[in-house]
């Protein structure tokens, strides 16, 4: 399914927060998704959605970590 974000709705990065509640650490989620160890550690590690994340990479997490995009209370991504 594809995912559209609007580029004036900033997206919370909670990668850290998701990998925990699935007890999946940074080597697995290299190899589930194909991107390198030190990407995925970078990427967890930062408390904000990078500036530059390719959407696939984006889709890569969500179907790793079996998540998906979703607006929070007050309708942000």
């Amino acid at each position: 399914m594809p995912i559209f974000i609007k580029e004036s709705m900033p997206i919370k990065w909670r990668l850290a927060v998701l990998m925990a509640d699935r007890e999946i650490d940074y080597k697995e989620l290299a190899e589930m998704t194909g991107m390198h160890p030190v990407t995925i550690s970078k990427h967890k590690n930062i408390r904000v959605m990078p500036e530059r994340l390719e959407r696939e990479t984006l889709e890569k997490y969500c179907k790793a970590l079996n998540s998906y995009l979703a607006p929070d209370k007050n309708n942000q991504y």
